[in-house]
């Protein structure tokens, strides 16, 4: 039987939302521009108080509301706000003195809208199939683990005096399944629009999911691997999947098993391969995966970040909260087999300090995330034997494990299906529909 879910989609001390048609609460119907603030507590609504509000639709397929105002891409250098419409029920619960804007709907409606908010709904019909098996499967595989163990504990950190290492997950969330920003899956409602495309690849796969020794995988994602795939375990906790390894992201491309050193990881980076599913530059394919605030990113299978030193020296000190004094070196300890750092030393000229994984690297050394961690350190303009200019150059645009989002969309122009897809990125599994 298919799952009704429960996705967070904004926190804030006041709401303004809209519906379009008729809701009902409480034997009372309610349309058009509604407002409710936080106050002593509690929900304050129409001039009453109340913990928690579910508005239900009178027509329940085809009604929609509006939230105005929702932030999205939080954190990321895309953040921004904007009006969003969705179908379904809205509750609204007291969190942390803010209200909470829940939609209530089933899992073929929200992987709708997750496939045409993770890419674009004008994608090839391939491509969206891979990427509904994708999302189901790591949706489903939340759900399941959420009801062997519940923690909200949001980072997982290892501190010494000279290493501080975190990881980041999809932390269950205390009062609903999932969140709607990038932090889960970008879950944007009916706002993207969607197409007969979407519509048919749901129904293709309706209920199919990716099955690794009888369970569920925690499929994941990202923009643009690189070149090479990366372990699930270099990016989160210590548990390695069978089914998440480091694969060469090109036709017949094998499984790696060794990490690469420094000098690999200088081939790798400046000399990519033209055979590469995510090396591309073919816009047609690109604006398949990327919508309109993603293309603002042009670089991702490889790019360049130049820091001067008064800039990466004040940068750290912001992101980490360690004032590292001038920055002398930056030194990568250990690398994945993707060529991502995993950790990485800083040599400051008051405070020298190791930090992982990979995301947290990322967030010291950006204003928001760095594209990935997979990039090599290079000095110029030395003064008093210390860099005045440090030159990053990368490869690939996010964690890389699991399915390469611009690689599969390659994959499915070039006329592989979605199935051939899914078993290129996630090896050793099977497909199975569960309901």
């Amino acid at each position: 039987m298919e799952p009704t879910i429960s996705v967070g989609i904004l926190s804030s001390k006041k709401i303004q939302f809209v519906f379009n048609e008729t809701f009902r609460f409480e034997n009372k119907t309610y349309t058009g521009q509604q407002k409710a603030v936080i106050e002593q507590g509690k929900i304050y609504f129409e001039n009453s108080f109340y913990d928690e509000l579910v508005f239900i639709p009178n027509q329940k397929n085809t009604a929609s509301f509006d939230l105005l105002e929702v932030l999205i891409g939080i954190g990321f250098h895309w953040e921004r706000k904007e009006d969003q419409r969705f179908q379904g029920t809205l509750k609204l619960i007291v969190e942390e003195d803010k209200i909470t804007a829940i939609n209530l709907v089933s899992v073929e409606n929200y992987l709708t809208s997750v496939i045409s908010s993770e890419m674009s709904a004008t994608s090839s019909l391939e491509l969206l199939k891979a990427h509904a098996v994708t999302s189901r499967s790591w949706l489903l595989a939340q759900l399941e683990a959420k009801k062997r163990h519940f923690s909200t504990e949001k980072a997982h950190v290892f501190s010494t005096d000279n290493e501080y290492v975190k990881w980041y997950d999809k932390d269950d969330h205390a009062n609903f399944d999932i969140c709607a920003d990038d932090h889960c899956q970008r879950y944007q409602g009916i706002t993207r629009a969607s197409t007969d495309f979407v519509e048919e690849a749901i129904k293709a796969t309706n209920g199919e999911v990716l099955i690794y020794n009888g369970e569920i995988c925690d499929a994941r994602f990202s923009k643009c691997c690189g070149g090479v795939t990366e372990l699930f375990e270099n990016s989160w906790q210590p548990e390695h999947h069978d089914y998440l390894l480091p694969i060469e992201d090109k036709p017949n491309g094998g499984v790696l098993s060794q990490p690469m050193n420094d000098t690999q990881a200088e081939s790798f980076i400046k000399q990519p391969i033209s055979g590469d599913f995510c090396n591309t530059t073919d816009a047609k394919v690109l604006s398949q995966v990327l919508n309109s605030y993603d293309q603002e990113t042009p670089d991702f299978y490889r790019w360049k970040v130049t820091y001067t030193q008064a800039e990466i020296s004040e940068l750290i000190c912001r992101r980490s909260g360690i004032n590292f004094g001038e920055i002398i070196d930056l030194i990568p300890v250990k690398r994945a087999v993707s060529g991502r750092i995993i950790k990485l030393k800083i040599i400051g000229s008051k405070h020298t300090l190791i930090v992982g994984k990979e995301l947290e690297i990322r967030k010291w050394l950006s204003n928001s995330h760095l594209y990935s961690s997979a990039f090599l350190v290079e000095k110029s303009n030395i003064q008093n034997d210390i860099s005045q200019q440090f030159t990053l150059l990368g490869a690939g645009w996010g964690h890389g494990v699991g399915l390469c989002q611009i690689g599969a969309a390659v994959m499915a122009e070039k006329g592989y299906l979605y199935e051939a897809v899914l078993m290129h990125y996630f090896r050793n599994t099977i497909l199975e529909k569960i309901y």
